[in-house]
């Protein structure tokens, strides 16, 4: 179902009210920011560190010893964390569950848009000031609201509608289509979904198409593939980015790393938000016993097949996949790539300037440096310590304007 965030006025100014956001009316010429600890998002730390903001930019770090605007103690401060693969439209009904039930009244495109405002306004306060959205129902709409500040929520990177079918013509005009209205890259459905058996859909020709006319058009790709065959021919293909991987082999991980093609595995959030919110699914789509005992299956074939990635040296940016129920909790992803053999300093990095950096906006996020956006975030204790203190945000400025203190 299409979102109506362009005509229902109504609905988006009902959406907006939910969640007003808690800002600094008016900031002053220039803010700076005290903290224990300071990460610069590129593995640097600083004690007792400083960052100067004027406007929506960094012009400072450093460890002057002065009067600041904020004294936060001890938390450690880095650059918002940036998740590289959501779906903020995903969200749980008002009747419960995911999706609308025989014998209830359909939920309403207000309902609908205040839920996924809440899903917005949720992962920014949970430290998260970008989100690439690779859903089907996410507009250039929405995320000119958001950059404006009529709904609260990271800044929003959409791939507007996924590709999935047609011929290699078809598949050239709907990527120039896509461009053309304001699509920031292409999100290819290179196989089936892992519930099905995730086997692949595309040929090496639909590939080629799609990937390199969004290359000749400016475009990253990122290419939901979860079997083995699907990810080589994405990555023959020129394509710029994996996701899943489900039952990558140890030649597609190589294949992956050696021709720089990035790899979001997203193991850690979305398959345990469904098993976790099993009674709001069942009954929806193909959310069934079979399905679920298969997920609970996945999660361990999925977490052995990350630590084979992590011994392949592929390049990771952090994405989680996120969906109804999951928003706000996406930092969980970066705990479990810890807890399974990823170092903490590597796993804040992929939140931060490597991803970033996959999504072309290395120069302007993802760091705490001068000349960048002051996305920045305070969390309690040191998460290079304590991995799970990146749950503990106490503090969030998306550039320059303070959403939570």
């Amino acid at each position: 179902m299409r979102l109506c965030l362009v005509s229902c006025v109504t609905a988006l100014a009902i959406a907006a009210a939910v969640v007003a956001p808690v800002v600094v009316a008016q900031q002053p010429d220039a803010i700076t920011i005290r903290a224990a600890r300071v990460l610069d998002g590129r593995g640097i730390v600083l004690t007792n560190a400083v960052v100067e903001i004027r406007g929506s930019k960094i012009v400072a770090v450093d460890q002057r010893k002065t009067a600041v605007t904020h004294d936060l103690g001890d938390v450690t401060l880095m650059p918002g964390m940036i998740d590289v693969h959501t779906h903020v439209e995903l969200h749980v009904q008002p009747n419960g569950t995911d999706g609308d039930r025989p014998g209830e009244p359909p939920e309403t495109p207000a309902q609908r848009d205040a839920a996924i405002a809440e899903n917005l306004k949720a992962t920014l306060m949970a430290g998260f000031t970008t989100v690439q959205d690779v859903g089907d129902d996410v507009n250039k709409a929405l995320k000119e609201r958001v950059a404006a500040g009529q709904i609260v929520g990271p800044r929003i990177l959409t791939s507007l509608d996924p590709i999935s079918s047609g011929t290699p013509l078809e598949l050239r005009e709907h990527v120039r289509r896509l461009k053309e209205n304001g699509a920031d890259l292409i999100k290819v459905g290179a196989s089936e979904s892992l519930r099905a058996g995730g086997a692949p859909t595309m040929t090496p020709e639909q590939l080629d198409a799609v990937c390199g006319e969004a290359k000749a058009q400016g475009l990253r790709t990122l290419v939901h593939a979860h079997a083995n065959e699907a990810i080589i021919r994405a990555v023959k293909a020129g394509c710029t980015q994996v996701e899943h991987g489900t039952y990558a082999s140890d030649e597609a991980l190589a294949l992956m790393r050696d021709r720089g093609v990035f790899f979001d595995p997203n193991f850690g959030l979305s398959l345990q938000t469904y098993i976790e919110n099993k009674d709001r699914f069942l009954g929806s789509g193909n959310y069934n016993e079979e399905a679920f005992a298969f997920m609970a299956k996945t999660v361990g074939i999925k977490i052995v097949m990350f630590k084979r990635a992590l011994k392949s040296g592929v390049t990771m940016p952090l994405g989680t996949d996120a969906g109804a129920g999951a928003h706000g909790q996406n930092a969980r992803e970066i705990i479990a790539r810890v807890e399974e053999g990823q170092a903490p300093m590597d796993g804040i990095i992929s939140a931060t300037s490597l991803a970033a950096e996959t999504m072309g906006l290395g120069k302007l996020i993802g760091t705490l440096g001068r000349g960048f956006e002051a996305d920045i975030i305070a969390v309690g204790g040191d998460p290079t310590k304590e991995i799970a203190k990146l749950r503990d945000v106490r503090f969030v400025m998306r550039a320059g304007v303070v959403y939570k203190r």
